[in-house]
């Protein structure tokens, strides 16, 4: 499946995929505080913005991407790094370098997995229930996004997201849904960045465990941010984005 994308610029590909109810617009502050010298390919994750169909399970939405995508490197955060994550394990040809926000190789308990899709599944049903916009109001009120500023919280262009979409994605391609990845890390040979927030306890722990299976990774952890850590501290997040795409440009 083809999905929404809006490209600026032109030189080296850097794709980016966002999280669960926001737009590909929700990178545009981040593609503004880099250098011009990147294409910047933006992509709407299935259910969501232009990609209204979210009837995809992970493992379809890593070839959409990879349909979708010129080769360079991937960069997604939250359910955005599990896309890319699958994409870069399914279609190596297509990443030449991988960077993940906030992200995770998937729940390794069956019984966890299960109450994971037991809570999306509720979720779902809520957003249908109460509509999108009041739906988005719940969502950030979450405390994993008590950091981010309502400046960029981007609300409008989460509320045009429909209530479909959003609970497709939550069923196709949950956190629940997703078959762990751990021991499948080690194949990927190319070099991988993990950026979460000091704030973000459980994704801090993950993102620790990534870096040790990982064979050419770093991991940065951003102090005084969140979940959101790419829009809390987009100055942090875009030095330490610019300093590793210098730092590999040899080995692309």
């Amino acid at each position: 499946m083809k999905l929404g994308t809006f490209t600026r610029g032109t030189g080296p590909h850097l794709t980016f995929i966002h999280g669960f109810t926001q737009t590909k617009e929700s990178w545009i502050p981040v593609i503004d505080a880099l250098p011009k010298q990147f294409a910047f390919d933006l992509i709407d994750a299935p259910g969501h913005g232009e990609s209204s169909n979210g009837q995809r399970t992970l493992s379809e939405t890593g070839g959409d991407v990879a349909e979708s995508m010129t080769p360079g490197v991937l960069i997604g955060y939250s359910m955005g790094a599990r896309i890319a994550l699958h994409t870069a394990l399914q279609h190596p040809e297509k990443v030449t370098a991988l960077v993940l926000v906030s992200g995770t190789a998937g729940i390794d308990s069956v019984e966890e997995r299960a109450s994971r899709r037991s809570s999306d599944e509720s979720l779902a049903n809520r957003i249908s229930e109460i509509g999108v916009s009041a739906f988005i109001d719940e969502w950030l009120s979450n405390p994993m996004f008590q950091g981010l500023s309502r400046e960029f919280a981007d609300i409008t262009s989460r509320c045009s997201n429909t209530a479909e979409g959003l609970g497709d994605s939550l069923r196709f391609a949950g956190t629940g849904t997703q078959e762990p990845l751990w021991d499948h890390l080690h194949k990927l040979n190319i070099p991988v960045l993990l950026i979460v927030g000091e704030n973000d306890q459980k994704f801090t722990e993950l993102g620790n465990r990534m870096s040790d299976l990982l064979p050419d990774c770093e991991l940065h952890v951003i102090k005084g941010v969140g979940h959101t850590c790419h829009l809390e501290d987009i100055n942090a997040f875009t030095v330490i984005l610019q300093r590793w795409l210098l730092s590999i440009q040899g080995d692309r």
